[in-house]
């Protein structure tokens, strides 16, 4: 593996850093460097300002309105706006169902909802996971019956994230009941304005409602609404968790983080303790092992030697590794971490550095950092899918 960049990867870097500092709105950056809440505005309004320059959709190809970037094109745009305090771009859209639609989708259903996702202005979210189907996706048992032009959806989605948010959901479904879990599931593209269509937000440990139940009740779905063929949603499944989960490891977050955690100690006092500064070096050591990795998966993937399997290796260290700086923050603030006031960010105050108001925002990312190692499937299962690959 090649580490150095080419002159043309070098002069984008250059150019994505001077149009993020350019655009970036600083009160957006200052949430993210501090990690305060995020509005659906705030991320809406970085998704619309990337769908302006067509980088919303950084990873897609030129045919389709994208930048036609490589792979370390993209590696090295994210790590830019990462670096400079760009909200993470809320993928279920540009990052999941797009290639899907690139890869199986009708030229209609290409016309119809590409646009609108490189554009910032439609917002989509995932309805995978049931209650009884997690990481066990193929025993869902959201139930879609074919009746003439249309489908007809009863069930229920969990842990939809950001599903409050949406307008439309690509949701994995059961058209049959016939032979293997695994061949009886479809995608279908659902509009959230449906009748019959409810959202339930759920209150998590951090105090906000980023995940969701969504339930289906005799909700109509036009067949042009089904992508691919029936049945074979399993295939489009992994194609896109294979994405999924590259995108979860997150390394740029994480060096990002990483600089943060720093700052936190040092305004603390404890960055010369000993034993957190092995902590520390620890940790950079582990992003920079990350990174090397990630790097190797796009090295591979772009000249087709390596399966999208490995990205399950991925998804393990980069989940851990964000629960890992979430504790170590929490370490350097002490006990004053604790203070966590529902009330008090509610009312707006998400601490703004007075006193030790940066510590307020601590407890709350440490909470939402333990789901991490779950979604996407969880790093148990991803452990199995490993040990299958490299061990047959």
């Amino acid at each position: 593996m090649n580490l150095d960049f080419t002159d043309d990867e070098r002069a984008l870097r250059e150019e994505v850093r001077a149009w993020v500092r350019d655009k970036l709105p600083l009160d957006i950056s200052h949430k993210v460097h501090h990690g305060l809440r995020l509005t659906r505005d705030d991320q809406q309004r970085w998704a619309r300002i990337l769908g302006q320059r067509g980088w919303h959709g950084w990873g897609w190809p030129k045919e389709f309105g994208g930048p036609g970037w490589n792979v370390v094109q993209r590696h090295l745009f994210e790590e830019e706006c990462a670096l400079a305090g760009a909200p993470r771009v809320v993928p279920f859209g540009p990052v999941m169902v797009a290639p899907v639609l690139m890869a199986f989708g009708t030229p209609e259903q290409q016309r119809r909802f590409l646009p609108g996702i490189m554009s910032g202005d439609v917002w989509w979210s995932q309805g995978y996971s049931e209650p009884e189907a997690g990481s066990d996706l193929a025993s869902l048992k959201c139930r879609a019956e074919r009746r003439g032009d249309h489908y007809l959806v009863n069930g229920q989605k969990t842990w939809t994230t950001l599903g409050q948010h949406a307008d439309w959901i690509f949701c994995l479904v059961r058209t049959s009941t016939e032979g293997k879990p695994q061949t009886g599931i479809s995608v279908l593209l659902i509009d959230m304005k449906s009748p019959g269509v409810s959202v339930r937000p759920i209150m998590t440990l951090d105090g906000d409602c980023e995940i969701n139940e969504v339930w289906f009740d005799e909700v109509e779905v036009p067949i042009d609404q089904l992508v691919g063929q029936e049945n074979q949603g399993w295939s489009y499944a992994k194609y896109l968790l294979a994405r999924e989960r590259t995108h979860i490891a997150e390394v740029n977050r994480a060096k990002r983080e990483l600089e943060r955690l720093k700052r936190i100690a040092r305004a603390e006092g404890v960055f010369e303790e000993p034993r957190l500064r092995d902590q520390i070096a620890l940790l950079e050591v582990e992003v920079v092992a990350l990174e090397m990795m990630v790097l190797r998966v796009l090295c591979a993937e772009q000249s087709g030697r390596q399966s999208l399997d490995v990205a399950g290796l991925l998804k393990i260290r980069g989940s851990e590794i964000q629960q890992r700086y979430a504790e170590l923050m929490m370490l350097a603030g002490g006990p004053l971490t604790r203070a966590f006031v529902f009330e008090a960010m509610d009312a707006g105050w998400q601490g703004d550095p007075i006193g030790a108001g940066h510590l307020m925002p601590l407890a709350g990312s440490y909470f939402n950092m333990r789901k991490t190692t779950i979604y996407g499937g969880s790093n148990e299962v991803q452990r199995n899918i490993v040990a299958q690959t490299v061990i047959g």
